[in-house]
């Protein structure tokens, strides 16, 4: 059976969307119960991948927990490199699908998981999430699938997972390209007040499409939205109507938790391998941002100088800038940011 997803932007369109099996198990997810139409559980069983979407088991903090992950094929002649795609606390490896397209077409094999706690991975009822523990995951997968390198690709939260894979396994990231990747600043060095847990997981629990619309209008589309972009809140939406949202909303809080303590901007004068930020100018995301005083709040979030600043601390890093673009420039520049991206990662 074929489907399409649609995301609303011409880049955004799939045209091959596989059916996805149901994991042959689970570790630590709700049971399915008797759910509205539109609700998705919170593995996503039901919601379809635009690419065949496999499983691992990897072992983590004594556990077993299942990791979906896309593997997708050169779709021209393989110029045998791999990129691998690391995605944002808000999305899954669905939303890297133009992404994929173009690697592909330019001979990249792509590998995109999602980390465990978020997509169609496990939901454990408790576990100490880490940067360390995901990118570990993470390298299991390549050992799995028998990768020494890969160019590693990391958006929003997924730029600070990228930094970490990249300094704990040099060699094997060929190049580290991040992309408006949260973390830039240390908020709680700032002043930004820490959350409890307990208040994090209310508010995820609280919250609404509604309200994540106008979080993203806000902080990653500079107070614009358009129809389109209605898509990046599908998969909440569909969680959010389900029984099992509870798990969705503690895993959520858990690695809200994770960003807000585990900065990694201190450590990049550490990275050794060629880096590439691409940075949308107009992005203003700041996580605790709604914590901290107004006058604090006015100063957080501003990625044209947190950018410059982070392509200064990199050892040879490159900077592109996207003036028309906010947190998510492969939505919003899609031609200036995949230019960026294959210029760098494409052999010469």
């Amino acid at each position: 059976m074929r489907a399409m997803l649609v995301l609303g932007l011409p880049f955004f369109l799939v045209t091959a969307c596989a059916a996805t099996p149901p994991p042959a198990h689970t570790h630590g997810s709700a049971p399915t119960e008797s759910a509205p139409p539109g609700a998705l559980d919170p593995e996503l069983v039901t919601y379809r991948y635009p690419y065949p979407v496999s499983y691992l088991d990897v072992r983590s903090q004594g556990q077993t927990l299942r990791m979906a992950y896309l593997d997708v094929a050169p779709a021209t002649a393989p110029n045998g490199r791999v990129a691998l795609l690391l995605h944002g606390k808000n999305f899954s490896a669905a939303y890297w699908a133009p992404t994929i397209r173009t690697l592909t077409a330019a001979g990249f094999r792509v590998i995109a998981p999602d980390q465990i706690g978020f997509g169609k991975s496990v939901k454990p009822q408790a576990y100490a999430y880490s940067f360390e523990a995901l990118a570990e995951n993470t390298k299991a997968l390549f050992d799995h699938l028998g990768i020494e390198r890969a160019s590693v690709i990391g958006h929003s939260m997924g730029g600070m997972l990228a930094t970490r894979f990249a300094l704990m396994y040099p060699a094997s990231t060929e190049r580290l390209v991040l992309v408006n990747p949260i973390g830039l600043e240390d908020w709680r060095k700032l002043g930004v007040p820490d959350a409890e847990l307990d208040d994090l997981y209310r508010k995820e629990l609280g919250a609404s499409p509604d309200s994540l619309r106008t979080y993203m209008r806000n902080a990653y589309f500079g107070g614009a939205w358009k129809p389109e972009y209605e898509a990046l809140l599908e998969i909440h939406k569909g969680w959010m109507l389900h029984p099992g949202y509870p798990l969705v909303a503690r895993n959520a809080a858990l690695t809200s938790q994770m960003i807000f303590t585990q900065p990694v901007v201190q450590d990049f004068p550490r990275i050794t391998v060629p880096t590439l930020l691409i940075i949308g100018q107009r992005d203003r995301t700041a996580i605790g941002k709604d914590r901290a005083t107004k006058e604090l709040a006015a100063t957080l979030g501003n990625y044209p100088e947190l950018g410059r600043r982070a392509a200064a601390s990199i050892p040879g890093a490159k900077l592109v800038e996207i003036e028309t673009a906010g947190h998510l420039p492969q939505v919003e520049a899609f031609d200036a940011y995949a230019r960026a991206l294959l210029a760098f990662v494409t052999p010469s």
